[in-house]
């Protein structure tokens, strides 16, 4: 595990920065204890980091699910009823993992997880041009369109030009400029700046500029919603008495196992789909064995849930970042975790210090290499099978959010496989003449002709003209649906209407 540690450890420093604003900012969004949203972070890369198969993807706090998590506290009326419905749900992801539920990830066609990828891109883009202006009404990790402050997406991006910090923005600008320069040219100049990390200096910078702002040395200043704001703990006992633990007297409760079952769901869905995606953007292109991820993800939420934690699955935006700065193994996930918790007790006030601009401009690059602009083009260039689930995956997600974008885009993706089944039914060859002048046609089903085949057929052979013959040949098909079975036969009978004649090869008649 630690033969890559050269490239592991700078990755996972830049990951436990990106990560610790947007567990902060979820918790808040859930209406839970933000501390709620540290405990999530540690257990989502130590414990899932270990148990998990996937080397590169990075568990947390689920942004999908903070809506969720508002309601059901209301409806449960406490956080410890809460933390009982999320033990349930880990066990019950659990079960779907030792049930082999992880098979439905394969389901998930290639455009629309391209366009997962390229829509999460824009979005956090989108997302951190507020963060970057200094506009921080809109907490970190909220990735609907109709946001938690009352805006939406692009309004968010209106009102922050009309109400930025020039303190924020500088240290943006000055972030995303060393950044381009790092990447572009100083890691081409030096293996030093492969080593250390371009996020990590741009931290450190962004650290030192909110000193010089707070000690007057220059003259900006940052607001206490524009930086880094992890619970302070007095001690180590301060620290501990954080925790929470669930109300088990709730189990009875019919909602608590409601919530459970929709928690378990839509965890286990982002997961696999997240899974999907980071495989594709594993340079090595390594397969997630993704029941042993829905075990993974089960036990870091029961872990989650008995220690006062938010919900947990694998996330995109700390994968991706995870694997743009250099993660190679799940060493760099683990010891994320591992940064969190000895950053929650020990230096949560320097972290304080971090300016959220500086992790908008960390963000912003990572969705840049996810929704480059070439991408675009070589989807469009497959065709409109590929292009439209992609281009409706991105645009569903900048509209809505994660889960209904990805909806979208598999309906179109439907579309075009029911499409393509239509088109491929059958094939007809070429029409013969006997010496009578009767036309003979031959028409061969595919191997499997499903129910949406019914419409084709029947237009080729409603088609063929009076006083012909025409062959109909199952002798390469599988499977054909009843449905169309019971045409054929139809057709057989009615032909005599216009003097046709039907033969049939490899037809069987149904029992």
């Amino acid at each position: 595990m630690f033969q890559e540690l050269k490239s592991d450890l700078p990755a996972s420093i830049v990951v436990f920065f990106v990560a610790v604003p947007l567990c902060l900012g979820i918790a808040l969004a859930s209406g839970a204890p933000l501390f709620a949203g540290i405990i999530a972070g540690m257990i989502g890369g130590i414990v899932v980091g270990i148990a998990s198969g996937s080397p590169l993807g990075v568990s947390g706090p689920a942004a999908g699910l903070a809506v969720i998590v508002l309601t059901a506290i209301d409806t449960l009326g406490s956080w410890p009823a809460f933390l009982t419905a999320l033990v349930l749900a880990g066990i019950i992801q659990l079960v779907m993992g030792f049930a082999k539920a992880g098979f439905i990830a394969y389901f998930f066609p290639s455009s629309v997880i391209k366009g997962m990828l390229t829509g999460i891109g824009l979005l956090i883009i989108l997302k951190q041009i507020p963060h970057a202006l200094g506009y921080d009404k809109d907490v970190e990790g909220d990735l609907s369109y109709f946001q938690t402050d009352g805006e939406t997406t692009f309004s968010s991006i209106v009102s922050a030009f009309d109400a930025f910090t020039l303190g924020a923005v500088i240290i943006a600008a000055l972030s995303i400029a060393i950044l381009i320069l790092w990447d572009t040219v100083l890691t081409k100049k030096h293996k030093i700046f492969q080593l250390i990390q371009g996020p990590i200096v741009v931290v450190v910078l962004g650290m030192v500029m909110n000193y010089c702002y707070q000690q007057g040395l220059l003259n900006f200043s940052l607001a206490a919603d524009q930086v880094v704001n992890i619970p302070v703990p007095e001690n180590l006992v301060g620290f501990f008495r954080q925790f929470t633990f669930p109300d088990f007297s709730a189990i009875t409760n019919f909602e608590v196992w409601k919530t459970a079952f929709v928690m378990a769901i839509i965890a286990s869905l982002e997961t696999l789909l997240c899974v999907e995606a980071t495989d594709k953007l594993d340079p090595y292109k390594r397969v997630t064995p993704t029941n042993r991820e829905l075990k993974a993800q089960g036990l870091g939420n029961i872990l989650s849930g008995l220690i006062g934690g938010l919900p947990i699955t694998q996330v995109i935006v700390r994968s991706s970042a995870n694997i743009s700065f250099g993660g190679k193994t799940k060493l760099s996930a683990i010891l994320h975790g591992v940064f969190i918790l000895i950053s929650a007790i020990t230096i949560a006030e320097l972290l304080n210090m971090i300016p959220l601009a500086s992790l908008a401009a960390i963000l912003i690059m990572v969705g840049y290499k996810l929704a480059k602009p070439a991408l675009f083009i070589q989807m469009y260039k497959l065709g409109g099978e590929q292009f439209v689930p992609f281009a409706a995956t991105v645009v569903g997600i900048l509209l809505t959010d994660l889960l209904r974008g990805i909806a979208i885009g598999m309906a179109f993706g439907i579309f075009y496989t029911l499409h393509h089944s239509y088109c491929n039914a059958y094939s007809m060859k070429d029409v013969m003449t006997t010496e009578a002048g009767h036309e003979v046609h031959h028409l061969v089903l595919a191997e499997e002709v499903s129910f949406f085949n019914k419409a084709s057929i029947m237009q080729a052979l409603d088609a063929i003209p009076a006083n012909s013959t025409v062959i109909i040949d199952c002798a390469k098909s599988k499977s054909i649906a009843y449905d169309v079975v019971e045409f054929i036969q139809d057709y057989r009978s009615n032909a005599k209407l216009k003097n046709i004649t039907v033969e049939t090869i490899g037809f069987v008649e149904p029992a």
